[in-house]
């Protein structure tokens, strides 16, 4: 790869920035509320503590997988960790925020399907290439 190829590589819009920043704050957040050290979370989700720790600092982002492993462990919706705590829900209206609420949680139940048929598939490729049953 070229150095100007690499150089572009890592160039983070501001949207995607705020988006891992919210990410990483969301993370934080409901780690401290189960009173969790990185170490704990990171053993929970399978993930190292130097990778939970960049997350935590906004400085990476995780895959679809590593998001519903911290659903799944965090017991709520993968939207969750995506939604930024500012939203002013003062304004909308009750049906506003159902409408979100629906769109969000499809969007988590589309998301956990989609890896586990990518899982389900590999899963068989590997039985079929070592021949089990």
């Amino acid at each position: 790869m070229s150095k100007i190829t690499s150089t572009l590589a890592k160039i983070v819009t501001p949207e995607e920035q705020s988006l891992k920043d919210t990410l990483s704050s969301n993370v934080r957040k409901y780690r401290r509320r189960r009173n969790w050290s990185q170490f704990t979370l990171a053993a929970k989700t399978g993930i190292s503590t130097n990778f939970l720790a960049d997350i935590e600092a906004g400085n990476t982002w995780v895959s679809a997988q590593t998001l519903v492993k911290f659903a799944q462990t965090f017991e709520i919706e993968a939207f969750e960790l995506l939604r930024p705590d500012n939203i002013d829900t003062n304004n909308q209206t009750n049906e506003n925020i159902d409408e979100t609420k629906q769109v969000l949680t499809q969007f988590s139940q589309n998301l956990t399907a989609v890896l586990e048929e990518s899982i389900n598939k590999a899963l068989e490729h590997v039985k079929k290439q070592y021949e089990i049953s």
